[in-house]
């Protein structure tokens, strides 16, 4: 009887214990690799994307944990430096939102894409599920830089069989005039949303990411 007494406490902990571990395993975890955009450049840090999106997503009933891997100034090398050691084990899924600065800078098309594949291929070794996002290359640098750079982002979504958000900002360009997008969801520098904007951003992409909540 003793015996039995306590083979039924063990069972009933160990049955307990499995419950919680199940229950605490619901909860995603999505790393946001990224650069300024995603880091919260220039906001208090409740009001930047990463927070942001959280809270949008607790919202609408997704156990999930965002975890801002942006840093400002990154370009996709230097998220491809970061990817391995982002990629945890307790990382279930990732966003990928990178080539601003490359923009910037105007680095080789051919490169960023090399860096973005690189990317893609270390978090399908992992198991991760992503979430690639996109950005509208201006034409600064000439027509054929303009196609190589946009047409990545959809390319590499293809071969690696990714979710693709084509354009960060694509809800703050909904037919509103530049002038007024600038006066509305741009901090002064031109660049970077204000919280209103990223606000914006996020309830434009935060579908997509729930898409990817139930990968």
């Amino acid at each position: 009887m003793l015996r039995a007494g306590r083979n039924l406490g063990l069972g009933l902990i160990l049955s307990t214990g499995a419950l919680a571990g199940a229950a605490q395993a619901e909860t995603v975890t999505i790393a946001a690799l990224g650069d300024s955009l995603t880091q919260g450049y220039g906001l208090p840090m409740e009001e930047g994307f990463v927070p942001q999106l959280e809270a949008w997503l607790r919202a609408r009933g997704a156990d999930v944990k965002v975890i801002n891997a942006g840093v400002s100034g990154d370009t996709t090398a230097g998220g491809l430096s970061r990817a391995a050691w982002t990629l945890t084990p307790n990382v279930d899924a990732m966003i990928v939102n990178l080539g601003g600065n490359d923009l910037l800078r105007g680095i080789n098309p051919d490169v960023s894409r090399a860096n973005l594949d690189a990317i893609l291929r270390a978090a399908v070794d992992a198991g991760v599920e992503v979430l690639l996002v996109g950005l509208d290359a201006p034409s600064n640098y000439g027509p054929a830089y303009e196609a190589a750079f946009d047409a990545m982002y959809p390319e590499l979504a293809q071969i690696y069989g990714l979710d693709l958000y084509a354009n960060f900002f694509a809800p703050l360009e909904d037919g509103t005039d530049l002038a007024a997008v600038r006066l509305l969801y741009m901090q002064s520098d031109g660049i970077h949303p204000s919280a209103l904007g990223v606000e914006k951003i996020v309830n434009g992409i935060g579908p997509s990411v729930l898409s990817l909540i139930a990968q």
